[in-house]
């Protein structure tokens, strides 16, 4: 299952850079893991977005849990699942094998 995850920053931006690194290198870890699939900084610099795979929200919320932003309540997470209905043909099947391909 796709989730949505969005991170809204709490703490002001010098706090938030203080953990950068680490949360890049738990995404890269997350990324080699298969369970992120993306992740970027959301253009407006409130906070960031990740598109994640895994077998139930728990496993979701297990993993954020360990991000160095959520560790040190640097930001909020916000986490939906998603049921892909349609998908470009370019985007990968195994992630949305039900997807009907445009």
């Amino acid at each position: 299952m796709l989730f949505a995850i969005t991170l809204n920053y709490l703490r002001p931006g010098q706090e938030v850079r203080a953990q950068l690194e680490g949360h890049k290198t738990w995404l890269v870890d997350n990324i080699r893991q298969g369970r992120i699939l993306i992740a970027g900084p959301l253009l407006d610099g409130t906070g960031g977005f990740i598109l994640a795979h895994g077998e139930q929200e728990a496993d979701i919320q297990q993993m954020v849990a360990t991000d160095p932003f959520a560790v040190h309540q640097l930001a909020g997470f916000s986490i939906h699942a998603i049921t892909p209905a349609i998908r470009a043909e370019g985007f990968p099947q195994m992630w949305a094998e039900q997807a009907k391909v445009i």
